[in-house]
């Protein structure tokens, strides 16, 4: 027989997918991991017969449950369930998503609102990083309608303010995971850094290429994309994660100028294609990237000195503007605080079936 499931269906930013409260799923992992693939309707190049939207930034899941620890709300579990493979990765965040994850834990009770504004305070169990979301509660109700508009999103909605806190070293522990800020792998100079999620970040120039192609120009490159995979497999073992070949973890991240200033242009690979926006994880890191001295991205800027300050990250879709601050003094820099505003958005409430 069926099994049905309840489930909310948002959109994160500029990601898709179902919210599960986690009471409402296995608890066993392998059980659980099955049930996702099978509901997204993988493995196939559609998802026809499941939620699934055909792509990796509508092929994510994000399970919600209230928090055991003292200094949070919510935990937020992100699962990201590949297209066309039986398989489901739990290692990475997702910054798009999270900015649904306040809004789903105003509405299923696990938080209540406050005023007109409400803080939601999320434990990310993939990372460990918590994070501060500033929800719109007018008259004490979650709001969808406002004026916010990001890139790579339609139209304006409320906005959904993400802080986050201690984001270095979010898989290894360390914000340089392989001790140097930047190295040659395969004879490409890279920075491997951990801030949000782990990343390889490249100089587009060193492949090839300008770093201003689209996505579907970057995805035909066949040379380009076996070239960046070999590349990140190793970046990956450097960084103390083994073997990422089932992995989405690094992601690969080509860099070039952003045309002055504090601005950088970014591809952000899934790591199998190039997203057709930026992940907000992604986005942290890069623009971490750019203002800490010693880095592939920060030779584009220069030596100015830089403690605090708005970072925009160009992407396919437009920008994203980071609110960071550092402490680059002495040889153990960190990432102190990054913000940045996103919109949420409930798509549809129900319940799922879950063929037997």
């Amino acid at each position: 027989m069926e099994k049905e499931i309840p489930c909310t269906l948002m959109r994160g930013g500029t990601s898709r997918g179902p919210f599960f409260r986690a009471d409402t799923l296995p608890s066993d992992r392998s059980e659980r991991d099955r049930l996702l693939i099978a509901l997204m309707g993988s493995p196939h190049e559609l998802q026809i017969n499941g939620l699934g939207g055909g792509n990796s930034l509508s092929s994510k899941v994000a399970i919600v449950s209230p928090s055991s620890r003292p200094d949070c709300d919510v935990d937020y579990l992100f699962a990201q369930v590949s297209v066309d493979r039986e398989l489901v990765d739990t290692r990475p965040n997702c910054g798009n998503m999270l900015a649904a994850v306040g809004p789903f834990a105003l509405e299923q009770g696990f938080v209540q609102a406050h005023g007109d504004e409400t803080v939601v305070r999320i434990f990310n169990v993939n990372t460990g990083a918590v994070i501060e979301a500033l929800v719109q509660t007018p008259q004490g109700r979650v709001t969808y309608d406002g004026d916010a508009s990001i890139d790579g999103v339609p139209g304006t909605a409320a906005p959904v303010i993400l802080n986050f806190q201690g984001a270095e070293g979010s898989l290894t522990g360390k914000l340089f995971p392989t001790g140097a800020r930047m190295e040659v792998i395969d004879g490409v100079e890279v920075t491997c850094l951990d801030s949000a999620l782990p990343l390889m970040i490249v100089n587009a120039e060193s492949l090839g290429v300008t770093g201003a192609e689209s996505p579907k120009e970057l995805d035909e490159n066949t040379d380009l994309m076996t070239r960046l995979e070999t590349l990140r497999l190793e970046a990956g073992r450097r960084m103390g994660l083994g073997d990422v070949s089932d992995s989405v973890v690094p992601k690969p991240v080509l860099v070039s100028p952003g045309g002055g200033g504090l601005a950088i242009r970014s591809r952000y690979f899934t790591p199998h294609s190039c997203h057709r926006a930026h992940a907000v994880t992604g986005a942290i890191g890069v623009a971490g990237s750019l203002v800490l001295p010693g880095t592939v991205a920060s030779a584009l800027r220069g030596s100015a000195p830089f403690s605090q300050g708005r970072v925009s990250v160009l992407h396919p879709a437009g920008r994203l503007d980071i609110s960071i601050e550092i402490d680059a003094v002495g040889e153990r820099p960190r990432i102190v605080r990054a913000g940045v505003v996103r919109t949420a958005r409930k798509i549809m409430q129900g319940t799922v079936c879950i063929p037997s």
